[in-house]
């Protein structure tokens, strides 16, 4: 899936106030700091992790953790 997909479906998470987070995440995409999950998320999943990437401001360090999240280190 391009993750233009996987944006569009992150982007029904985010409020319109937290446009800086979702602009954060589409750069992240872009420019290769973050990559989408590996194994297929729920839509539970996917929200849990939005709305914890939302209660910090966005930065490398939050990006990385949402990375993290994404794609977790078995």
């Amino acid at each position: 899936m391009p993750f233009s997909a996987f944006l569009a479906r992150i982007k029904k998470l985010i409020l319109v106030d937290e446009s800086e987070h979702y602009a954060a995440i589409e750069r992240g995409f872009r420019d290769g700091s973050l990559h989408q999950p590996v194994n297929p998320m729920s839509d539970a999943e996917l929200a849990k992790a939005i709305a914890e990437f939302t209660k910090t401001q966005p930065s490398a360090g939050s990006i990385k953790v949402l990375g993290g999240r994404f794609n977790p280190k078995k």
